[in-house]
């Protein structure tokens, strides 16, 4: 059956779940709802969506409570009886699992977390560039401005997570930032660089090594090379699609800008930063760039 057959009874199955996040769901029901049978409708649901239905429900569930633990007055198991979680042990599991950090935490802090809103059936996905750098669902994308860069270093800590955003949790909601810089509020540096012998990238969280005046313990030093940059400000956007928008706008940078605009990355750390402080929720990226040879 071709994705276009199918999509309509997906979207269907979306807007039931949407309406019923508090109430019980369950596969059985949901594979009925789209008229298919269980098996074929996981497989067309993964599809679609990139999930499975259960993972699909946890984690919109998960994204419901975050966004009203801000704002909500009571416990934090009465909002998680409330999405489905039977004990609050299992929530608790389950949030840290998803976001790194305990609700407590995230609820102390506020800060900027990877949550998954609804999914949206698109009638056209998100293409490459094409005439004048405009495409399907990129026009709202920045632009970047070309700086030059003195070399600089960071005082920095190595992810223990695969999934970085969750590192950026652990590091915000454990103030590493004002233990590095001894109490003071500076601006982070998120930095990526491929491991060309571990065929991974390494990501590190820190700052800048001038601002490390607290503890640095467990860090280590990166010199930044000076050179070329590509900058690009993310747009302004609320705590909770922060993360989104970030993750959004490296996809345009790596499936649109670079392969369009006539620059090509020199293999050195590329890097994000902002004040989380701030709560303007925008940040500037860096890649190092040089112009292609003909």
């Amino acid at each position: 059956m071709a994705f276009l057959d199918y999509r309509e009874s997906i979207w269907h199955v979306l807007h039931y779940i949407e309406e019923n996040l508090t109430q019980p769901l369950t596969i059985e029901g949901l594979a009925g709802t789209a008229g298919y049978s269980k098996y074929h409708f996981v497989r067309i649901f993964a599809e679609v969506v990139g999930l499975t239905p259960a993972d699909y429900i946890r984690k919109r569930r998960l994204t419901e409570i975050a966004e009203q633990l801000e704002r909500y007055e009571g416990s934090i198991a009465s909002l998680a009886f409330a999405y489905g979680f039977n004990s609050k042990e299992n929530f608790v599991r389950a949030f840290k699992s998803e976001h790194g950090v305990l609700p407590t935490e995230y609820r102390r802090m506020q800060n900027s977390l990877r949550l998954y809103p609804k999914f949206v059936i698109q009638s056209e996905t998100e293409m490459p560039c094409g005439i004048k750098g405009v495409a399907a669902g990129w026009e709202d994308m920045p632009e970047p401005d070309l700086v030059e860069l003195a070399p600089f270093s960071l005082t920095a800590l190595l992810s223990d997570e695969d999934f970085f955003p969750r590192f950026w949790n652990k590091y915000n909601c454990g103030g590493v930032s004002k233990r590095l810089s001894g109490g003071r509020t500076v601006p982070d540096y998120g930095v990526s660089i491929w491991d060309c012998e571990k065929r991974a990238l390494c990501y590190y969280i820190g700052i800048r090594t001038e601002d490390a005046i607290g503890d640095t313990a467990g860090t280590t030093t990166l010199a930044i090379a000076g050179g070329t940059y590509a900058v690009f400000a993310t747009r302004p956007s609320g705590h909770t699609a922060f993360v989104d928008t970030i993750q959004r706008t490296w996809r345009y940078i790596n499936t649109c800008w670079l392969p369009e605009s006539g620059y090509e990355r020199t293999g050195g750390y590329e890097f994000e930063t902002y004040v989380e402080e701030s709560r303007t929720y925008s940040q500037e990226i860096y890649i190092p760039v040089r112009k292609k040879e003909d």
